[in-house]
């Protein structure tokens, strides 16, 4: 018996997410890079090799305004590959996840009854990413 609902699997860390699309016995896999930074680098500690705590804070705050901003397009640019799925699933090792489902819910990218789970798992390959999404739409 054919499938005909696009199912859709993402595993999601901060680092990338890898889509995988199951529809009609075809199987696509996409992955996309976030972009988000994960240190801060202070131009003033490299100058004067120290810096006063307030001009810390600042470097702080606006690093901590440029890495939401970088999650939010990457979450917006996930969501956008993954609107036109009958099912959706999400995975992965850290709070990316939640913070994509949040975006699901909040900004109602799709119909939030479309997604069908959210769980934790850790570091995968993608063939590895591949077995788990075919495994949870099996069942």
């Amino acid at each position: 018996m054919k499938n005909w609902k696009k199912q859709t699997g993402v595993w999601i860390d901060t680092s990338k997410a890898i889509i995988v699309t199951l529809f009609d016995g075809i199987e696509d896999i996409t992955e996309v890079q976030s972009g988000i930074e994960n240190r801060i680098y202070h131009d003033d500690e490299v100058r004067k090799g120290t810096f006063s705590r307030n001009r810390h804070a600042g470097n702080e705050t606006k690093f901590d305004e440029q890495k939401k901003n970088q999650l939010d397009h990457f979450l917006i640019d996930v969501l956008s590959q993954v609107k036109e799925s009958d099912e959706l699933y999400i995975f992965g090792p850290a709070e990316t996840k939640s913070k994509l489902e949040q975006k699901i819910y909040n900004e109602k990218w799709i119909d939030f009854h479309k997604l069908k789970s959210v769980e934790t798992a850790s570091g995968m390959s993608p063939n590895q990413i591949l077995a788990n999404v075919k495994d949870f739409y099996k069942n």
